[in-house]
C-alpha cells in the first residue's frame, strides 16, 4: 500500500475495532446471550457497511480468515482485546460476573453472553488456544480461568505490525541486495516462485533447498523471491535453534503465527550445521520437517528430507556473467583496460558484491594509467580472495623468477605451458566452449618429481610470480586423519577456501596423501581409498592450478596419473648446470672474492644444498669481516656433506687450496 492508502485502512481499522467494540458492550450490558445481532446492534448496518468499504480487510477479519477463527472464536478474542483498548469494559466485565473484582474476560463468561458459542473453541487444539492467540491465568477450573489475549496479537488488531519480540533474539531481517542478480540466478528465482505460486501456503508449500558455498547469493535469490510474490523475509541461524523440545516448539508456532500474519518467508542458514554437532544437526532436521510454512534452507551440500524438496546449485555468477558485472561496474574505464578484464575474469571467482566493491573503490581513486588501474583491480582480487588457511596450509610469498630456475630447456618449456593454460583459462573454456561439453578435466594439475632440492618448490614460486597468484603449500600433516571421513572434510575445506581467488595449491611430498590405492582388506583400506577418490573428484573440477611434488614418482597411483596435465621430471643437476647455479646463488648485494664457479660445480649435490652452502658460507663471512671466498664455502660444504652424511672427495675439493 501507498502511505496515503495505508494511514486510510489504518483509520478505517481503528473504526471498525471501535464499532466492534462498542458491539461488546451491547452485549455485555443490555444482552441476553443468543441476540439476533443485525435487529438488536443499532450500528449493526454501519459496521457491515465499512467491512465492504475496505479493499483491504480490518485486521479482525484477517485474523479470522488466516486462522479459521469461528465468529464466535473471533467474538472471544475481540473480548480479550477489549479490556486492553478501553478501560470501561473491566467495569462491565465486572458488573456481567457479579464480581467487582473479577474485571477479566473467562470463556465462561463468552458462553454466556456471546453468540453461536461453541464449547470446542475452548481445546487446545482450537485455533485460539494452538495459535497462541490467547493466554489463560491460573487455576483449575477451564471456564473459570482468567483470558489474555496475546501482546502481538493485540498489536495486530490495532494496525500496528513488527516482528514478534520473542522471535527477535533467533531472526533478523533480510536486506535485500541494491542490486540485481545476474541471469543464471534470476532463472532460479523464477522456478522457486513459479513452484510457490501454484499452491496456497496451507499446502505447505515444497521445501526450497539452495546448495553451494556463496550465501550472499542465496540471500539475495531469497530477497528476489520475497519481492516476487510480495512476502517478508528473515533468516534465522541453524547454530542458533534452542536445545529445549518446548522451546523449539514454541519457536516453531511463534513463527508459523507470525508468517500467515505477515506473509512471512524464513531463510535457515546451514552453514555452521552438522559441523561435529550432531545433537544441532537433528534439531534442524526435526525444524525442516515440521515447518509448514515457505522455508528455504541456505546450506554447503546437499540435504535429504521426507517432505516434498526442490534443490537448486547456486554458483557464483559465470565467468561471462562476472565480466557483464565488471563492465557495468566500471563503466568508461572497462573499455581503457583493453583485455586486461579477461585475465581477472580468469583467474578470480568472485560474487556480484565484491565485484561491485572493489570497482567502486578502484573508481574512487584516480589511476594514472589502464595499467595501473589493472594492476589496482588484480591487488585488490588478490587480497579479497586471499584463502584463510593458516591451520591447514602455509602462505609462500613468492619471489623467485625464471632467472632464479635452472632446468633442462624441455622442463622449463613445459613449465611455461602450465603458465598459458591457467593464464587463459577462461577463453578455452567459456568463450571458446569446452566448459559446455563437461565439467570434468578442466582443472589444472602438475606432478613435479625429483629429489629433494632439484627445485620443485622454486618452479611453483615462479609460476605463481609470474601469474600473480597466491601460493600455499598444504600441510599434509593437518589434512591427513586417522579419523574416517576428517581427511576428506580438510580437504574440501582446502579447495573450497582457495577456489574465489584461483589460487595455487602445492601439496608437498604429495605421495604421502596420493600414493597408490590399496586392496581393499579391512574398512580402514576402504576408507582410505574413498580419501584418494573425493581428492581426484575435488582435482578435476579445479579451476585453479594444484601442484603435487614428490621424491618418489614411482610411489603415485596410476590413476592421478591419467588425471594429472602435467609431468615434470626434476633431474639431478650436472655438471654444467650446477655451475650456472653457482653463478647465479648470491645475490648481487653480496661481496665476494675469488669464487671459482667452475670448481664449486664439482660439488655433487643439489640446488637446494648449494643454497644451503653459500648461506652458510655467507654467515663465515660476515663473522670474519670478509668477503664471501672459497676457504667460506669450503668450511660450509663440509657442514653440508656431513648432514647428508656423505665424505667430501678429492675429485669435488681437490686444488680449491
Amino acid at each position: 500500500m501507498t502511505p496515503d492508502a495505508a494511514q486510510s485502512w489504518f483509520e478505517r481499522n481503528q473504526r471498525y475495532l471501535s464499532l466492534g467494540l462498542a458491539r461488546l458492550r451491547h452485549l455485555l450490558e443490555q444482552h441476553p446471550a443468543g441476540a439476533d445481532l443485525a435487529q438488536e446492534f443499532p450500528r449493526q448496518a454501519e459496521l457491515q457497511s465499512l467491512r465492504a468499504a475496505m479493499q483491504v480487510p480490518p485486521a479482525l477479519e484477517t485474523l479470522r480468515a488466516v486462522f479459521g477463527l469461528s465468529p464466535f472464536e473471533a467474538d472471544v478474542l475481540l473480548l480479550c482485546a477489549s479490556i486492553e483498548l478501553d478501560s470501561g469494559f473491566a467495569g462491565s466485565i465486572a458488573a456481567r460476573r457479579g464480581d467487582p473484582k473479577a474485571t477479566m474476560p473467562t470463556f465462561s463468561l463468552a458462553l454466556t453472553v456471546l453468540p453461536e458459542a461453541h464449547w470446542s473453541a475452548l481445546t487446545p487444539n482450537a485455533p485460539l488456544r494452538f495459535w497462541r492467540l490467547i493466554e489463560l491465568g491460573s487455576g483449575s477450573v477451564v471456564t473459570q480461568l482468567p483470558l489474555r489475549i496475546d501482546e502481538r496479537i493485540l498489536h495486530y488488531l490495532a494496525g500496528i505490525t513488527h516482528l514478534d519480540e520473542r522471535l527477535t533474539g533467533y531472526l533478523t531481517p533480510l536486506r535485500a541486495p541494491n542490486h540485481g542478480l545476474v541471469p543464471s540466478q534470476e532463472a532460479i528465482v523464477d522456478e522457486i516462485a513459479s513452484a510457490w505460486g501454484r499452491g496456497s501456503w496451507r499446502d505447505r508449500p515444497p521445501l526450497i533447498q539452495l546448495v553451494g558455498s556463496d550465501p550472499t547469493a542465496h540471500q539475495a535469490i531469497t530477497a528476489a523471491v520475497s519481492s516476487r510474490l510480495d512476502l517478508v523475509p528473515y533468516v534465522l541461524r541453524s547454530t542458533s535453534l534452542p536445545a529445549s523440545p518446548v522451546e523449539i516448539e514454541s519457536l516453531q508456532r511463534l513463527w508459523e503465527r507470525e508468517a500467515l500474519l505477515t506473509g512471512g518467508l524464513l531463510l535457515v542458514d546451514g552453514y555452521q550445521s552438522g559441523e561435529g554437532e550432531l545433537a544441532q544437526e537433528a534439531l534442524l532436521n526435526n525444524w525442516i520437517e515440521s515447518l509448514r510454512t515457505p522455508l528455504i534452507l541456505s546450506s554447503r551440500a546437499r540435504r535429504h528430507a521426507r517432505r516434498p524438496l526442490m534443490a537448486f546449485e547456486v554458483s557464483k555468477p559465470t565467468r561471462l556473467e562476472q565480466h557483464d558485472l565488471w563492465d557495468q561496474a566500471l563503466g568508461p574505464l572497462a573499455a581503457s583496460l583493453d583485455g586486461r578484464m579477461e585475465a581477472i575474469v580468469s583467474h578470480f571467482d568472485l560474487d556480484a558484491d565484491t565485484i561491485r566493491q572493489i570497482s567502486l573503490d578502484a573508481v574512487e581513486q584516480e589511476a594514472a594509467s589502464p595499467e595501473e588501474l589493472a594492476r589496482r583491480l588484480w591487488k585488490a582480487c588478490n587480497a579479497h580472495s586471499r584463502p584463510i588457511l593458516s591451520d591447514l596450509a602455509q602462505y609462500i610469498r613468492p619471489l623467485a623468477t625464471w632467472e632464479d630456475l635452472v632446468l633442462p630447456e624441455a622442463q622449463l618449456q613445459t613449465l611455461r605451458e602450465v603458465s598459458v593454460h591457467v593464464r587463459h583459462r577462461l577463453v578455452v573454456y567459456e568463450s571458446w566452449g569446452f566448459a559446455t561439453r563437461s565439467a570434468r578435466g578442466l582443472g589444472i594439475s602438475a606432478l613435479f618429481s625429483g629429489v629433494s632440492g632439484t627445485g620443485k618448490t622454486m618452479a611453483a614460486e615462479v609460476l605463481a610470480n609470474e601469474l600473480g597468484l597466491d601460493l600455499f603449500r598444504i600441510d599434509l600433516s593437518q589434512v591427513v586423519s586417522k579419523f574416517i571421513g576428517e581427511t576428506e572434510k580438510n580437504l574440501r575445506r582446502v579447495f573450497d577456501a582457495a577456489e574465489e581467488g584461483g589460487a595455487i595449491l602445492l601439496f608437498d611430498e604429495a605421495d604421502a596423501l596420493f600414493g597408490k590405492r590399496s586392496e581393499v582388506k579391512d574398512s580402514h583400506d576402504r576408507y582410505a581409498n574413498v580419501e584418494v577418490s573425493y581428492l581426484l573428484q575435488r582435482m578435476e573440477a579445479y579451476r585453479g592450478l594444484a601442484i603435487l611434488t614428490t621424491n618418489l614418482r614411482e610411489a603415485i597411483d596410476t590413476a592421478f596419473l591419467r588425471r594429472i596435465r602435467f609431468v615434470v621430471q626434476f633431474p639431478f643437476p650436472d655438471l654444467a648446470q650446477r655451475v650456472e647455479i653457482w653463478r647465479r646463488i648470491f645475490p648481487a648485494e653480496t661481496p665476494t672474492d675469488g669464487l671459482d664457479v667452475d670448481r664449486l660445480g664439482r660439488l655433487s649435490v643439489t640446488g637446494g644444498n648449494i643454497h644451503n652452502i653459500a648461506l652458510y658460507a655467507a654467515f663465515l663471512a660476515a663473522e670474519a669481516g670478509q668477503p664471501v671466498c672459497m676457504r667460506h664455502l669450503l668450511r660450509a660444504a663440509r657442514v653440508e656433506y656431513d648432514k647428508l652424511e656423505r665424505p667430501l672427495s678429492e675429485a669435488e675439493i681437490g686444488g680449491w687450496g
